[in-house]
């Protein structure tokens, strides 16, 4: 074994492929990093309380001004307005629940916690 060549049970020291384990943890730690900013972006409650918002938007635009054979159809109820500003309540509510109660952080657990424990 050369001097150049790194042993597994020494931190710091490069291994066959020129990386140390430090850069290897910080690495590791960048794509759980990567992977938790993901998971928070890609909430179902993101999506579908946007979703609600924005339907409920172009649905309570159409029930506010109906036309008389909309009414006539519908028996009398303005069911554009109705319907547009409970899927806007939905959407908000969804909205609502994400920021009151966000994606807790993933854990990390650190070689020296593992080798504490």
């Amino acid at each position: 074994m050369s001097e150049n060549s790194g042993h597994p049970g020494n931190p710091g020291t490069p291994d066959h492929s020129g990386r140390s384990e430090h850069d290897v943890h910080r690495e590791v730690t960048d794509l759980e990093t990567k992977s938790t900013t993901a998971s928070r972006l890609f909430d179902l409650r993101l999506i579908i309380g946007g979703l609600f918002v924005v339907y409920g938007i172009i649905v309570t635009i159409a029930g506010i001004s109906p036309s008389q054979a909309t009414l006539d159809k519908a028996e009398g109820v303005n069911i554009n307005l109705w319907t547009g500003i409970a899927m806007l309540l939905l959407g908000i509510f969804f909205l609502g629940w994400l920021k009151l109660r966000p994606v807790p952080p993933v854990e990390i657990e650190t070689t020296e916690e593992k080798e504490g424990a």
